[in-house]
């Protein structure tokens, strides 16, 4: 007899866990984001934020790391100037496949009423179709996802002139 392709244990039940779109609006309040569209990349495992023009220093003895970010693709008018301290320097796989060296921050990312910490590296993403992404790291055990739908948890960003 087959067996199902969903093996549940009895003490897990997803019925209790929100459902995410493949993007979502999150705000990233302790680096001053108010709203930014993630995609939810479950083949990615960690998250990843637009970020340029990195410098790094020391404050009270640790590392830390300043970047700039342009929460909106295809707009360079509005950038947030961002700090977090470092956490480490690691080596992640691009989308192509190359590793790349990134600095690795911990910030709070906020969906809906949910708040929780999360690791997330800088990168350049100004090619790419999102500013961030949320890998699967980041959203395991609290999320399903459903790859058909949209901003199930979010609102999506109507205008880019007045978000800020």
């Amino acid at each position: 007899m087959p067996q199902s392709p969903i093996s549940v244990s009895q003490s897990h039940s997803f019925s209790q866990q929100p459902v995410l779109g493949w993007r979502e609006v999150v705000t990233l309040p302790e680096l001053n984001i108010p709203k930014i569209k993630a995609k939810i990349d479950t083949g990615a495992r960690s998250s990843a934020l637009h970020a340029y023009h990195l410098e790094y220093d020391s404050k009270q003895g640790e590392k830390w790391v300043y970047f700039w970010v342009h929460p909106y693709q295809r707009n360079t008018e509005i950038t947030i100037e961002a700090e977090a301290k470092l956490l480490e320097m690691r080596n992640v796989r691009n989308s192509g496949g190359v590793a790349q060296l990134r600095p690795v921050i911990e910030t709070v990312v906020k969906l809906g009423e949910r708040e929780w910490l999360i690791e997330l590296t800088l990168t350049n993403r100004d090619v790419m179709g999102f500013r961030m992404l949320l890998g699967r790291q980041a959203v395991r055990s609290l999320f399903l996802i459903d790859p058909g739908h949209s901003y199930l948890q979010s609102q999506p960003i109507e205008t880019y002139s007045d978000e800020y």
